[in-house]
Protein backbone atom coordinates (compact mmCIF):
# COMPACT_ATOMS: atom_id res chain seq x y z
CA UNK A 1 0.00 0.00 0.00
CA UNK A 2 1.48 3.33 -1.09
CA UNK A 3 0.75 5.92 1.62
CA UNK A 4 1.77 9.52 2.26
CA UNK A 5 0.94 11.49 5.39
CA UNK A 6 -0.05 15.14 5.61
CA UNK A 7 0.38 16.45 9.16
CA UNK A 8 -1.39 19.72 9.97
CA UNK A 9 0.76 21.93 12.20
CA UNK A 10 0.07 25.50 11.09
CA UNK A 11 -2.06 26.79 13.98
CA UNK A 12 -0.92 29.29 16.57
CA UNK A 13 -2.68 27.72 19.53
CA UNK A 14 -3.87 30.93 21.15
CA UNK A 15 -5.24 29.15 24.23
CA UNK A 16 -1.71 27.99 25.09
CA UNK A 17 -0.91 31.66 25.74
CA UNK A 18 2.64 31.17 24.59
CA UNK A 19 5.16 32.65 22.19
CA UNK A 20 6.02 29.06 21.27
CA UNK A 21 3.98 27.45 18.46
CA UNK A 22 1.55 24.97 19.97
CA UNK A 23 3.03 21.90 18.26
CA UNK A 24 6.43 22.58 19.83
CA UNK A 25 5.22 22.28 23.42
CA UNK A 26 6.85 19.23 24.96
CA UNK A 27 5.33 15.91 25.91
CA UNK A 28 7.71 13.56 27.76
CA UNK A 29 10.81 15.31 26.51
CA UNK A 30 10.03 16.02 22.86
CA UNK A 31 7.74 18.37 20.88
CA UNK A 32 4.21 17.02 20.49
CA UNK A 33 4.60 17.27 16.70
CA UNK A 34 7.49 14.79 16.82
CA UNK A 35 5.26 12.25 18.57
CA UNK A 36 2.78 12.47 15.69
CA UNK A 37 5.54 12.11 13.10
CA UNK A 38 6.93 9.10 14.99
CA UNK A 39 3.48 7.49 14.98
CA UNK A 40 3.34 7.89 11.20
CA UNK A 41 6.82 6.43 10.84
CA UNK A 42 5.85 3.57 13.17
CA UNK A 43 2.88 2.85 10.92
CA UNK A 44 5.27 2.38 8.00
CA UNK A 45 4.81 5.78 6.33
CA UNK A 46 8.07 7.19 5.03
CA UNK A 47 6.68 10.13 3.04
CA UNK A 48 5.54 12.67 5.64
CA UNK A 49 4.55 16.23 4.71
CA UNK A 50 4.14 18.75 7.52
CA UNK A 51 2.07 21.88 6.89
CA UNK A 52 3.39 24.77 8.97
CA UNK A 53 2.22 28.35 9.37
CA UNK A 54 2.56 30.23 12.63
CA UNK A 55 6.20 30.20 13.71
CA UNK A 56 7.10 28.13 10.66
CA UNK A 57 10.85 28.67 10.88
CA UNK A 58 10.87 27.89 14.59
CA UNK A 59 8.96 24.66 13.99
CA UNK A 60 11.24 23.59 11.14
CA UNK A 61 14.32 24.35 13.21
CA UNK A 62 13.10 22.41 16.24
CA UNK A 63 11.97 19.15 14.65
CA UNK A 64 14.88 16.83 13.91
CA UNK A 65 13.00 14.12 12.01
CA UNK A 66 13.11 13.66 8.24
CA UNK A 67 9.98 15.30 6.82
CA UNK A 68 8.98 17.52 3.92
CA UNK A 69 7.82 21.00 4.87
CA UNK A 70 5.16 23.11 3.18
CA UNK A 71 3.90 26.48 4.41
CA UNK A 72 0.35 27.75 4.80
CA UNK A 73 0.92 31.50 4.80
CA UNK A 74 -2.74 32.28 5.57
CA UNK A 75 -4.59 30.13 8.09
CA UNK A 76 -7.86 29.60 6.20
CA UNK A 77 -8.84 26.26 7.68
CA UNK A 78 -7.90 22.59 7.61
CA UNK A 79 -9.09 22.08 4.04
CA UNK A 80 -6.96 24.99 2.87
CA UNK A 81 -3.98 23.55 4.78
CA UNK A 82 -4.25 20.22 2.94
CA UNK A 83 -4.46 22.11 -0.38
CA UNK A 84 -0.95 23.47 0.28
CA UNK A 85 0.45 19.92 0.06
CA UNK A 86 -1.20 19.12 -3.27
CA UNK A 87 1.71 20.35 -5.47
CA UNK A 88 3.96 17.82 -3.73
CA UNK A 89 1.56 14.97 -4.52
CA UNK A 90 0.55 15.78 -8.09
CA UNK A 91 1.43 12.34 -9.46
CA UNK A 92 0.66 10.42 -6.28
CA UNK A 93 -2.02 7.77 -6.76
CA UNK A 94 -1.98 6.04 -3.38
CA UNK A 95 -3.63 6.81 -0.04
CA UNK A 96 -3.18 9.97 1.98
CA UNK A 97 -3.31 9.88 5.78
CA UNK A 98 -4.21 13.25 7.30
CA UNK A 99 -3.03 13.78 10.89
CA UNK A 100 -3.17 16.63 13.40
CA UNK A 101 0.11 17.88 14.84
CA UNK A 102 -1.49 18.39 18.26
CA UNK A 103 -2.60 14.77 18.91
CA UNK A 104 0.62 13.35 20.40
CA UNK A 105 -0.94 10.23 21.93
CA UNK A 106 -2.00 8.61 18.65
CA UNK A 107 -0.38 5.20 18.28
CA UNK A 108 1.13 3.48 15.24
CA UNK A 109 -1.18 0.48 15.83
CA UNK A 110 -4.29 2.64 15.54
CA UNK A 111 -2.99 4.21 12.35
CA UNK A 112 -2.27 0.74 10.93
CA UNK A 113 -5.87 -0.31 11.69
CA UNK A 114 -7.18 2.74 9.86
CA UNK A 115 -4.91 2.19 6.85
CA UNK A 116 -5.77 -1.51 6.61
CA UNK A 117 -9.53 -0.86 6.77
CA UNK A 118 -9.24 1.85 4.13
CA UNK A 119 -7.22 -0.39 1.85
CA UNK A 120 -9.48 -3.42 2.21
CA UNK A 121 -12.74 -1.48 1.81
CA UNK A 122 -11.69 0.44 -1.27
CA UNK A 123 -13.39 3.57 0.13
CA UNK A 124 -12.57 7.07 -1.04
CA UNK A 125 -12.35 8.18 2.58
CA UNK A 126 -12.14 6.39 5.93
CA UNK A 127 -12.53 8.45 9.09
CA UNK A 128 -11.08 7.64 12.50
CA UNK A 129 -13.88 8.25 15.02
CA UNK A 130 -14.26 8.05 18.79
CA UNK A 131 -17.24 7.63 21.07
CA UNK A 132 -16.97 9.94 24.09
CA UNK A 133 -19.19 10.91 27.02
CA UNK A 134 -18.77 14.64 26.43
CA UNK A 135 -18.48 15.52 22.73
CA UNK A 136 -18.55 19.31 23.32
CA UNK A 137 -16.38 21.19 20.88
CA UNK A 138 -15.86 18.25 18.51
CA UNK A 139 -17.22 17.66 15.05
CA UNK A 140 -20.02 15.07 15.03
CA UNK A 141 -20.14 11.98 12.80
CA UNK A 142 -23.47 11.88 10.98
CA UNK A 143 -24.60 8.51 9.62
CA UNK A 144 -27.55 7.52 7.44
CA UNK A 145 -30.20 4.96 8.38
CA UNK A 146 -27.91 2.19 7.16
CA UNK A 147 -25.03 3.33 9.39
CA UNK A 148 -22.88 4.79 6.61
CA UNK A 149 -21.01 8.00 7.34
CA UNK A 150 -22.50 10.77 5.22
CA UNK A 151 -20.95 13.92 6.65
CA UNK A 152 -19.16 15.56 9.55
CA UNK A 153 -20.70 18.60 11.22
CA UNK A 154 -18.54 20.99 13.20
CA UNK A 155 -19.81 21.83 16.68
CA UNK A 156 -20.49 25.47 15.81
CA UNK A 157 -22.57 24.50 12.79
CA UNK A 158 -24.47 21.55 14.32
CA UNK A 159 -28.22 21.47 14.95
CA UNK A 160 -29.70 20.61 18.33
CA UNK A 161 -30.22 16.97 17.28
CA UNK A 162 -26.72 16.72 15.82
CA UNK A 163 -25.23 18.01 19.06
CA UNK A 164 -26.67 14.95 20.82
CA UNK A 165 -24.42 12.64 18.79
CA UNK A 166 -21.50 11.38 20.87
CA UNK A 167 -19.47 9.85 18.02
CA UNK A 168 -16.89 12.46 17.17
CA UNK A 169 -14.43 13.19 14.42
CA UNK A 170 -10.85 12.77 15.66
CA UNK A 171 -9.42 14.84 12.80
CA UNK A 172 -7.60 11.81 11.40
CA UNK A 173 -8.56 10.50 7.96
CA UNK A 174 -7.37 8.25 5.18
CA UNK A 175 -8.23 9.39 1.63
CA UNK A 176 -7.74 8.09 -1.84
CA UNK A 177 -5.43 10.80 -3.14
CA UNK A 178 -7.32 11.59 -6.36
CA UNK A 179 -10.68 11.70 -4.57
CA UNK A 180 -9.28 14.04 -1.91
CA UNK A 181 -7.84 16.65 -4.23
CA UNK A 182 -10.85 16.54 -6.56
CA UNK A 183 -13.21 17.14 -3.63
CA UNK A 184 -11.09 19.98 -2.25
CA UNK A 185 -11.92 21.95 -5.40
CA UNK A 186 -15.59 21.89 -4.42
CA UNK A 187 -15.60 23.07 -0.81
CA UNK A 188 -16.32 26.65 0.27
CA UNK A 189 -15.90 28.77 3.42
CA UNK A 190 -19.67 29.15 3.91
CA UNK A 191 -19.68 28.33 7.63
CA UNK A 192 -19.51 29.95 11.05
CA UNK A 193 -15.73 30.30 10.89
CA UNK A 194 -15.47 31.43 7.28
CA UNK A 195 -12.88 28.70 6.66
CA UNK A 196 -12.32 25.80 4.28
CA UNK A 197 -13.17 22.78 6.43
CA UNK A 198 -11.54 19.49 5.55
CA UNK A 199 -14.67 17.85 7.00
CA UNK A 200 -16.70 19.21 4.06
CA UNK A 201 -14.71 16.96 1.73
CA UNK A 202 -16.63 13.95 3.03
CA UNK A 203 -19.99 15.35 1.88
CA UNK A 204 -18.55 16.14 -1.55
CA UNK A 205 -17.24 12.58 -1.87
CA UNK A 206 -20.67 11.18 -0.90
CA UNK A 207 -22.43 13.45 -3.44
CA UNK A 208 -20.11 12.26 -6.21
CA UNK A 209 -20.67 8.59 -5.41
CA UNK A 210 -17.47 7.87 -3.51
CA UNK A 211 -17.41 5.29 -0.73
CA UNK A 212 -17.05 6.34 2.90
CA UNK A 213 -16.16 4.38 5.99
CA UNK A 214 -15.13 4.76 9.61
CA UNK A 215 -12.89 3.06 12.14
CA UNK A 216 -13.69 3.61 15.80
CA UNK A 217 -10.57 4.05 17.91
CA UNK A 218 -10.28 1.48 20.71
CA UNK A 219 -8.98 4.02 23.24
CA UNK A 220 -10.44 7.49 22.76
CA UNK A 221 -7.67 9.00 24.90
CA UNK A 222 -5.26 8.42 21.99
CA UNK A 223 -7.01 11.09 19.95
CA UNK A 224 -7.23 13.93 22.45
CA UNK A 225 -6.01 17.22 21.04
CA UNK A 226 -3.93 19.71 23.00
CA UNK A 227 -5.35 23.23 23.13
CA UNK A 228 -4.21 24.57 26.50
CA UNK A 229 -1.79 23.88 29.33
CA UNK A 230 -4.33 21.81 31.26
CA UNK A 231 -4.71 19.40 28.34
CA UNK A 232 -0.93 19.44 27.90
CA UNK A 233 -0.43 18.26 31.48
CA UNK A 234 -3.12 15.59 31.08
CA UNK A 235 -1.48 14.26 27.92
CA UNK A 236 1.93 14.28 29.64
CA UNK A 237 0.53 12.19 32.50
CA UNK A 238 -1.04 9.67 30.12
CA UNK A 239 2.09 9.28 28.04
CA UNK A 240 4.35 9.11 31.09
CA UNK A 241 2.23 6.33 32.54
CA UNK A 242 2.45 4.43 29.25
CA UNK A 243 6.25 4.85 29.13
CA UNK A 244 6.71 3.72 32.73
CA UNK A 245 4.49 0.70 32.14
CA UNK A 246 6.57 -0.29 29.10
CA UNK A 247 9.82 -0.13 31.11
CA UNK A 248 8.38 -2.12 34.00
CA UNK A 249 6.99 -4.74 31.63
CA UNK A 250 10.47 -5.01 30.08
CA UNK A 251 12.10 -5.81 33.44
CA UNK A 252 12.91 -2.44 35.02
CA UNK A 253 11.92 -1.84 38.65
CA UNK A 254 10.42 1.61 39.26
CA UNK A 255 10.01 2.10 43.00
CA UNK A 256 7.53 5.00 42.80
CA UNK A 257 6.01 5.68 39.36
CA UNK A 258 4.29 8.80 40.73
CA UNK A 259 7.64 10.56 41.21
CA UNK A 260 9.58 9.09 38.29
CA UNK A 261 9.82 10.87 34.94
CA UNK A 262 11.21 9.03 31.91
CA UNK A 263 11.34 10.52 28.41
CA UNK A 264 9.99 8.83 25.33
CA UNK A 265 13.42 8.14 23.80
CA UNK A 266 15.02 6.59 26.90
CA UNK A 267 16.25 2.98 26.94
CA UNK A 268 17.02 1.12 30.20
CA UNK A 269 18.29 -2.45 30.53
CA UNK A 270 16.55 -5.15 32.55
CA UNK A 271 17.07 -5.58 36.30
CA UNK A 272 17.79 -1.88 36.67
CA UNK A 273 16.14 -0.02 39.55
CA UNK A 274 14.83 3.55 39.33
CA UNK A 275 14.45 5.22 42.71
CA UNK A 276 11.96 8.01 43.53
CA UNK A 277 12.43 11.57 42.34
CA UNK A 278 14.46 10.62 39.27
CA UNK A 279 14.20 12.34 35.86
CA UNK A 280 15.67 10.51 32.85
CA UNK A 281 15.29 12.43 29.60
CA UNK A 282 16.59 12.99 26.11
CA UNK A 283 18.73 10.39 24.37
CA UNK A 284 19.54 8.29 27.43
CA UNK A 285 20.75 4.69 27.18
CA UNK A 286 21.44 2.71 30.35
CA UNK A 287 22.52 -0.92 30.46
CA UNK A 288 21.41 -3.70 32.79
CA UNK A 289 21.57 -3.80 36.61
CA UNK A 290 21.84 -0.04 37.04
CA UNK A 291 20.61 1.76 40.16
CA UNK A 292 19.48 5.29 39.31
CA UNK A 293 18.43 7.86 41.88
CA UNK A 294 16.95 8.85 44.15
CA UNK A 295 16.55 12.48 43.19
CA UNK A 296 18.77 12.54 40.12
CA UNK A 297 18.46 14.22 36.72
CA UNK A 298 19.99 12.37 33.78
CA UNK A 299 19.93 13.99 30.34
CA UNK A 300 21.45 12.54 27.14
CA UNK A 301 23.53 9.98 29.02
CA UNK A 302 24.97 6.86 27.39
CA UNK A 303 25.91 4.36 30.11
CA UNK A 304 26.96 0.73 30.50
CA UNK A 305 25.89 -1.96 32.96
CA UNK A 306 25.86 -1.84 36.78
CA UNK A 307 26.03 1.96 36.95
CA UNK A 308 24.99 3.58 40.24
CA UNK A 309 23.88 7.22 40.41
CA UNK A 310 22.70 8.86 43.64
CA UNK A 311 21.32 12.40 44.08
CA UNK A 312 23.26 13.71 41.08
CA UNK A 313 22.94 15.57 37.78
CA UNK A 314 24.51 14.16 34.60
CA UNK A 315 24.23 15.90 31.23
CA UNK A 316 25.42 14.83 27.77
CA UNK A 317 28.05 12.38 29.00
CA UNK A 318 29.27 8.82 28.44
CA UNK A 319 29.66 6.37 31.33
CA UNK A 320 31.29 2.93 31.35
CA UNK A 321 30.40 -0.23 33.26
CA UNK A 322 30.46 -0.40 37.03
CA UNK A 323 30.71 3.36 37.56
CA UNK A 324 29.46 4.91 40.80
CA UNK A 325 28.45 8.57 40.92
CA UNK A 326 27.35 10.71 43.85
CA UNK A 327 25.75 11.62 46.02
CA UNK A 328 25.62 15.27 44.96
CA UNK A 329 27.86 15.07 41.89
CA UNK A 330 27.48 17.24 38.79
CA UNK A 331 28.69 15.65 35.55
CA UNK A 332 28.62 18.27 32.80
CA UNK A 333 28.60 17.92 28.99
CA UNK A 334 31.53 16.26 27.25
CA UNK A 335 32.51 14.01 30.12
CA UNK A 336 33.59 10.41 29.52
CA UNK A 337 33.96 8.08 32.50
CA UNK A 338 35.66 4.71 31.93
CA UNK A 339 34.79 1.39 33.54
CA UNK A 340 34.79 1.21 37.35
CA UNK A 341 35.39 4.91 37.85
CA UNK A 342 34.23 6.42 41.13
CA UNK A 343 32.95 9.99 41.32
CA UNK A 344 32.00 10.89 44.87
CA UNK A 345 30.14 13.59 46.75
CA UNK A 346 30.32 17.24 45.73
CA UNK A 347 32.43 16.56 42.66
CA UNK A 348 31.98 18.52 39.42
CA UNK A 349 33.45 17.19 36.17
CA UNK A 350 33.24 19.03 32.85
CA UNK A 351 34.47 18.11 29.36
CA UNK A 352 36.92 15.58 30.75
CA UNK A 353 37.96 11.95 30.29
CA UNK A 354 38.49 9.77 33.35
CA UNK A 355 39.95 6.38 32.43
CA UNK A 356 39.05 3.07 34.04
CA UNK A 357 39.60 2.46 37.72
CA UNK A 358 40.30 6.07 38.65
CA UNK A 359 38.68 7.82 41.60
CA UNK A 360 37.62 11.39 42.30
CA UNK A 361 36.04 10.73 45.69
CA UNK A 362 34.93 14.14 46.97
CA UNK A 363 34.97 17.94 46.94
CA UNK A 364 36.80 18.40 43.63
CA UNK A 365 36.45 20.25 40.31
CA UNK A 366 37.82 18.56 37.18
CA UNK A 367 37.55 20.57 33.98
CA UNK A 368 39.10 20.04 30.51
CA UNK A 369 41.19 17.21 31.87
CA UNK A 370 42.35 13.76 30.87
CA UNK A 371 42.86 11.49 33.88
CA UNK A 372 44.56 8.18 33.16
CA UNK A 373 43.87 4.77 34.66
CA UNK A 374 43.96 3.99 38.41
CA UNK A 375 44.52 7.61 39.44
CA UNK A 376 43.47 8.76 42.90
CA UNK A 377 42.42 12.39 43.13
CA UNK A 378 42.44 13.70 46.70
CA UNK A 379 39.70 15.76 48.30
CA UNK A 380 39.62 19.43 47.41
CA UNK A 381 41.58 19.07 44.15
CA UNK A 382 40.91 21.72 41.50
CA UNK A 383 42.06 21.83 37.90
CA UNK A 384 42.45 25.53 37.23
CA UNK A 385 41.46 25.45 33.55
CA UNK A 386 40.40 29.04 32.88
CA UNK A 387 42.69 32.06 32.78
CA UNK A 388 39.90 34.55 32.15
CA UNK A 389 40.22 34.33 28.37
CA UNK A 390 40.83 30.71 27.35
CA UNK A 391 40.30 27.20 28.67
CA UNK A 392 43.43 25.03 29.07
CA UNK A 393 43.92 21.29 29.45
CA UNK A 394 45.34 19.22 32.28
CA UNK A 395 46.72 15.71 31.73
CA UNK A 396 47.29 13.21 34.55
CA UNK A 397 49.08 9.93 33.75
CA UNK A 398 48.24 6.39 34.82
CA UNK A 399 48.68 5.48 38.51
CA UNK A 400 49.34 9.06 39.58
CA UNK A 401 48.38 10.12 43.11
CA UNK A 402 47.06 13.64 43.59
CA UNK A 403 47.16 14.75 47.22
CA UNK A 404 44.30 16.58 48.89
CA UNK A 405 43.83 20.31 48.39
CA UNK A 406 45.91 20.40 45.20
CA UNK A 407 45.60 23.09 42.52
CA UNK A 408 46.65 22.01 39.02
CA UNK A 409 47.11 25.20 37.01
CA UNK A 410 46.59 24.34 33.35
CA UNK A 411 48.16 23.79 30.95
CA UNK A 412 50.03 21.19 32.94
CA UNK A 413 50.99 17.51 32.66
CA UNK A 414 51.40 15.14 35.59
CA UNK A 415 53.30 12.04 34.53
CA UNK A 416 52.56 8.38 35.20
CA UNK A 417 53.18 7.17 38.78
CA UNK A 418 53.83 10.76 39.88
CA UNK A 419 52.84 11.89 43.35
CA UNK A 420 51.62 15.38 44.22
CA UNK A 421 51.95 16.31 47.87
CA UNK A 422 48.85 17.58 49.63
CA UNK A 423 48.33 21.34 49.54
CA UNK A 424 50.47 21.89 46.42
CA UNK A 425 49.83 24.38 43.63
CA UNK A 426 51.32 22.81 40.50
CA UNK A 427 52.22 25.19 37.68
CA UNK A 428 54.87 23.15 35.85
CA UNK A 429 54.90 19.66 34.34
CA UNK A 430 55.73 16.78 36.70
CA UNK A 431 57.82 13.92 35.22
CA UNK A 432 56.86 10.26 35.43
CA UNK A 433 57.46 8.79 38.88
CA UNK A 434 58.40 12.13 40.48
CA UNK A 435 57.27 13.59 43.79
CA UNK A 436 56.07 17.18 43.56
CA UNK A 437 55.58 19.29 46.68
CA UNK A 438 54.90 23.03 46.51
CA UNK A 439 54.23 24.61 49.90
CA UNK A 440 55.37 27.53 51.96
CA UNK A 441 57.87 26.68 54.70
CA UNK A 442 56.14 25.52 57.88
CA UNK A 443 57.08 27.57 60.92
CA UNK A 444 56.39 26.55 64.52
CA UNK A 445 56.51 29.02 67.43
CA UNK A 446 56.77 27.12 70.76
CA UNK A 447 54.57 28.25 73.65
CA UNK A 448 52.90 30.89 71.43
CA UNK A 449 49.54 30.42 73.08
CA UNK A 450 50.96 30.87 76.56
CA UNK A 451 52.76 34.10 75.68
CA UNK A 452 49.73 35.44 73.89
CA UNK A 453 47.51 34.87 76.92
CA UNK A 454 50.01 36.66 79.24
CA UNK A 455 49.60 39.86 77.19
CA UNK A 456 45.87 40.00 77.92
Amino acid sequence: MDVAAIILAAGKGTRMKSRLPKVLHGICGRPMLEHVICAALGAGISKNIVVVGHGAEMVKGSVKLDVTWVEQTEQLGTGHAVMQAEPLLTDFAGSILVLCGDTPLISPDTLKRLLNEHDESGNSVTVLTAVVEDPSGYGRIIRDSGGLVTRIVEHRDASADELKVNEINTGIYCFAAKALFAALQNISPANAQGEYYLTDVLSVIVDTGGGTGAVNVENALETIGINDRVQLAAAEALMRSKILMAHMTAGVTIIDPNTTYIGSEVMIGCDSVINPGTVIEGNCRFGENCILGPYSRLTDVIAGNAVMVQNSVIIDSSIGNGVTIGPFAYIRPGTVLGDNVKVGDFVEIKNSVVDKGSKVPHLSYIGDTHIGERVNVGAGTITCNYDGIRKWKTSIGNNAFIGSNTNLVAPVIVGENAIIGAGSTVTKNVPDGALCIERGEQKVYPEWATRKNKKK
